[in-house]
């Protein structure tokens, strides 16, 4: 096994593993919006990046919630997927100076993290049906509904207004 699962050998252990994964990410997230809410200039996009810091906030505590569920500790794994992601948005905000690309480099940014995070929430929901635990299965099904709303909201943005901005 590799060095991320020398400790992995259920179903149970993935789950768990998977879920202080998302938990690290979350948290890195939270820590990250800031950054991009004070980059963008779109209005609509800014509102929605600072409604999401919010909801952010409530996918941690959704999470600590299934620990508490589950009957394990809530601690982080680092995830070098997440990091990898904001890394990349950090680095590619900092390079753009026309705001209307800047904003579509934003949300690009912003909906690779959602995509991530609605990968391993689709995952854990999946593993905690089939481990018998739909309490746990619901409490994430709260988190993956609104990071799928948001990834709906950016695309909506993006195609009505900001890709077309950033085309001019």
């Amino acid at each position: 096994m590799g060095f991320f699962s020398k400790d992995i050998k259920t179903l149970d252990d993935l789950f768990v593993h998977t879920l202080r994964d998302i938990y690290y990410a979350e948290k890195q997230i939270e820590k990250s919006l800031p950054k991009m809410i004070d980059k963008a200039t779109d209005p609509q996009l800014k509102a929605g990046l600072e409604k999401h810091l919010g909801q952010t906030k409530g996918h941690i505590e959704r999470v600590e919630k299934v620990f508490e569920l589950h009957g394990v500790k809530a601690k982080t794994v680092n995830c070098p997927a997440i990091d990898g992601i904001l890394e990349e948005a950090d680095e590619v905000s900092g390079d753009i100076d026309d705001k209307d690309v800047l904003d579509a480099a934003l949300i690009a940014s912003a909906q690779a993290v959602e995509h991530y995070e609605i990968t391993r929430y689709g995952t854990l929901i999946a593993w905690a049906k089939q481990l018998g635990r739909t309490d746990c299965a619901n409490v994430l099904t709260n988190n993956i509904k609104e990071e799928q709303a948001t990834d709906r909201k950016l695309t909506e943005i993006a195609e009505a207004k900001v890709n077309l901005q950033a085309a001019e």
